[in-house]
């Protein structure tokens, strides 16, 4: 089960005992803006791998019409030498 109303208390009390009411805001600034850096970032990763995986697919189908095309005609040579 979750912790007790008490429990948070106690804890909440020692965190401001040891790092201090002055301090705790500032600690809480840099996790929120830590915690929005680790999302852009996340953002952004993903809209380059979105990027490159759009780009890759048009080579893709070319490269596998071009080996058909090699295939085909490939085909065609060994016919003819028949």
């Amino acid at each position: 089960m979750g912790p007790s109303v008490q429990q948070l208390l106690i804890i909440l009390l020692i965190i401001i005992v040891l790092f201090g009411a002055k301090k705790i805001p500032d600690l809480a600034k840099g996790l929120g803006s830590g915690i929005k850096n680790f999302k852009k970032a996340i953002k952004d990763d993903e809209e380059n791998t979105d990027i490159h995986t759009t780009e890759a697919k048009p080579d893709k189908i070319q490269n596998d019409s071009n080996t058909k095309e090699t295939t085909a005609s490939t085909n065609n040579n060994e016919t003819t030498k028949v």
